[in-house]
């Protein structure tokens, strides 16, 4: 009877979310709202494979389902299991469970590290176990409590004056009950400054800054206070890829968006994001992408 009720329960919170949603997404795509950090996603259908450099944030589906690759792994999520980026992780997404009568609704919440800091320092001890470092990405079974409070943020959409008050109010809530999850000592790990997960944050943080630049071990574990073994350890437990793998994924990220959204030739997006051979930008470029870099930007200016 209680897991009736309970399930019951959550089945109303999400009709709730996706009617408001229905009206302020009302089409494909991604949208801002009067909140900063709270976006509303909405698609049709399933989509084909998006790759981005993902901030820190909490994305909650209301109805469809997701997959997202990170590197090598796989991570599924749907309305029973919300989903937390907790560092800058690039990655590849597809929505593979939409339709026009149920749309694909995903609520994303950009999460600041410093407010996790902050509230961890107001609440300490707040009883998060100390673990071994984890992957930035992890998925957790979502419940009343977190819906509960996501819909409170959400609310105030249709009341605009009281967003200044109330918001900041419901976005504490929410982040406490990330913390207080079963996968919590996760967002603990990157907002506590002496720890190696820290460390590694402003690994990745350095990474997103100056990605075409050449990349020496030696100097970023300095930079962050790390042995390089240490750092290579931390950091690939962390986002599953070496530094200089991650690296590589930003550039061929942020050369397809030159690409794309500038207009700019393949040797020059190259060149740009910090490859001196074009022959190997091409290589490694149709590796990630399924596609040479011409034939990959034809596709998608034919499609627009």
């Amino acid at each position: 009877m209680v897991v009736i009720e309970r399930d019951e329960e959550l089945t109303r919170l999400r009709a709730e979310l996706a009617s408001t949603m229905q009206r302020f997404a009302p089409t494909y795509g991604v949208y801002p709202t009067a909140i900063d950090p709270l976006h509303f996603i909405r698609s049709d259908s399933p989509t084909d494979v998006i790759h981005t450099v993902h901030k820190p944030g909490l994305c909650v589906i209301v109805q469809g389902r997701k997959q997202v690759q990170l590197w090598d792994e796989s991570y599924t999520y749907d309305p029973l299991n919300y989903l937390v980026v907790s560092v800058t992780l690039p990655l590849a997404g597809q929505v593979t469970e939409a339709s026009a009568e149920l749309p694909y609704f995903c609520i994303r919440l950009d999460i600041d590290p410093a407010e996790i800091a902050q509230l961890i320092a107001d609440l300490s001890p707040i009883g998060v176990p100390g673990q071994p470092p984890h992957r930035g990405l992890y998925l957790d079974r979502i419940d009343a409590s977190l819906l509960e409070a996501m819909l409170r943020l959400v609310r105030l959409l249709d009341t605009p004056a009281d967003i200044p008050a109330l918001a900041p109010l419901a976005l504490r809530e929410i982040f406490y009950r990330l913390l207080k999850g079963q996968q919590g000592q996760r967002l603990h790990e990157i907002a506590i400054a002496d720890s190696q997960t820290h460390r590694v944050t402003r690994a990745i943080e350095w990474l997103n800054i100056n990605y075409a630049q050449p990349l020496r071990i030696d100097e970023l574990a300095s930079y962050v206070n790390l042995s390089n073994s240490t750092l290579h350890h931390r950091f690939k437990a962390v986002t599953a890829m070496s530094p200089l793998q991650y690296q590589k994924q930003l550039r061929l990220q942020h050369a397809r968006r030159l690409m794309m959204s500038e207009g700019l030739d393949v040797s020059t997006a190259g060149f740009k994001v910090g490859y001196e051979s074009p022959s190997q930008f091409s290589r490694e470029y149709s590796r990630m992408f399924g596609a040479p870099p011409s034939r990959d930007i034809a596709k998608f200016r034919s499609l627009g």
